[in-house]
């Protein structure tokens, strides 16, 4: 799976760490915020991090915001904000545009007016503790979109000291495997002769059927 160039607007705690992980999963990220601190906290931690006004369409002109594969506009409680950087962006023409929403009119008024998806924090982690819940394996649920979605699995007993070619999740389940968190080191994108030890933590995505599929099978083994 080709690296993304993402932009992240807005670096409050949901921005930091949307921006964080995006990194850390091997992707190009601009961080972009009004307040100086939140830059700098940020700027080791992403490719490049710069303070601007977001509603300032020739200051993200100058940015070269066109040229990014995904916008994710994190500006949440300021709704007139978040309503006019997700315009922008849209009229910049970045291919795919993610919006925090506040609530349910906020989504509303965000899908009109171009953004390609509308995250509700709180509405999402009920589905994400719903998942965790079923299995204590499943660490993380995360929907992408109503057909994708990454879930990260603490590695099964089963599944010790196997590669991922021994453990066909590819093949068995239709699922790729983003990357391995092995204690503070994440191996982005592993090759196939890659093993799976005791603790490790497996970062997957696929369609939305196929983790069903591995979910269902996590649950019967546990």
């Amino acid at each position: 799976m080709a690296n993304k160039q993402f932009v992240i607007i807005g670096l409050g705690r949901f921005g930091l760490s949307v921006a964080k992980t995006l990194y850390a999963l091997g992707n190009d990220v601009l961080a972009i915020d009004m307040n100086e601190d939140l830059v700098q906290e940020i700027s080791d931690n992403v490719t490049h991090a710069v303070q601007v006004d977001a509603t300032d369409e020739n200051a993200l002109r100058s940015l070269g915001i066109r040229n990014f594969d995904v916008a994710i506009v994190t500006i949440g409680s300021n709704i007139q904000a978040s309503v006019m950087v997700t315009l922008l962006v849209k009229e910049l023409g970045v291919k795919y545009i993610i919006a925090k929403g506040h609530s349910d009119l906020h989504a509303k008024v965000l899908y009109k007016i171009g953004a390609d998806r509308v995250v509700l924090p709180e509405k999402d982690m009920g589905v994400r503790v719903a998942h965790n819940l079923v299995s204590e394996s499943i660490l993380d649920y995360i929907e992408l979109s109503p057909d994708y979605s990454i879930m990260e699995i603490r590695a099964l007993d089963e599944w010790q000291g196997k590669n991922l070619n021994e453990l066909r999740l590819r093949s068995e389940y239709g699922i790729n495997v983003m990357a391995i968190k092995k204690g503070e080191e994440i191996n982005i994108s592993p090759s196939a002769e890659d093993k799976v030890e005791s603790g490790d933590i497996i970062v997957a995505i696929g369609s939305a059927e196929e983790l069903r599929k591995l979910e269902g099978m996590i649950v019967k083994l546990n």
